[in-house]
């Protein structure tokens, strides 16, 4: 399935559309970066201008709010479907055809996961999985970031430095790259590492559309931030596309 603009972002929906593409890219020796927006990314995509420039310039950007589908649905009676970031990386890995490489977050989580990944694919018990310094997005040694990257020659990094930091960063990175995919997965590093305090949310809660629940019981102070993001804007960007709609 092809892009589709709804409030204001260009999705991309359709799983197996959205892995025929990348190893489409792949195949070709191009280069681009995956967005994966959940309800925070549009919300801060109609408050941020270069926010919404990058995602704007995205290879994909995919869905990854449960409650889009369900705005779709009550304002054009369409059917389109959620495509989280741990849902990707895991479709990805299991697949076994990709050399990956896993960037960001700390090395406990990556040590957990490459542990815990290597069981679905032995293989990647030798792919690269590197932290990155703290410090402000601007601020990184970009060039020599793409110079580890080329010497390793990955089909796809995985980025997790948070939403929309990981976004700026692979919007960054991406003209110092002769070729691979950059696909920003949020927290998927922690959810996939196994380490008890990162699970995600019981599949009776991500069904139930309620995970952001689970999230703010994990991290009060940040979820809690985001939730009152999406509260104070999303009226506003559901009523600018029903007004759309209407005319």
């Amino acid at each position: 399935m092809k892009k589709e603009k709804f409030f204001g972002i260009h999705y991309t929906f359709g799983k197996e559309y959205i892995q025929s593409k990348i190893c489409e890219v792949i195949r070709s020796n191009q280069k681009g970066y995956v967005c994966v927006a959940d309800g925070v990314t549009l919300s801060m995509s109609h408050k941020n201008p270069e926010l919404k420039t990058i995602l704007d310039h995205s290879l994909l950007t995919i869905c990854d709010s449960g409650w889009v589908p369900l705005y779709l649905k009550s304002l054009y009676n369409i059917r389109r479907e959620q495509y989280c970031g741990s849902d990707l990386l895991m479709d990805i890995v299991s697949l076994k055809k990709y050399k990956m490489m896993f960037l960001g977050s700390s090395r406990d989580i990556l040590t957990a996961l490459q542990q815990r990944l290597s069981s679905v694919d032995p293989e990647i018990q030798s792919m690269l999985f590197s932290s990155l310094p703290f410090r402000e997005v601007k601020d990184f040694d970009y060039e020599q970031i793409a110079e580890q990257i080329k010497e390793d020659n990955p089909d796809i990094i995985f980025v997790s430095l948070g939403m929309p930091k990981q976004e700026f960063f692979m919007h960054y990175l991406l003209p110092h790259l002769d070729r691979g995919i950059l696909i920003g997965v949020g927290a998927a590093f922690n959810f996939h590492s196994g380490l008890r305090d990162k699970k995600r949310a019981p599949q009776w809660m991500i069904h139930s559309k309620i995970e952001w629940l689970h999230r703010i019981f994990s991290e009060p102070k940040k979820q809690m931030k985001r939730c009152s993001l999406i509260i104070s804007s999303m009226p506003f960007i559901y009523f600018n596309e029903y007004r759309k709609k209407r005319s």
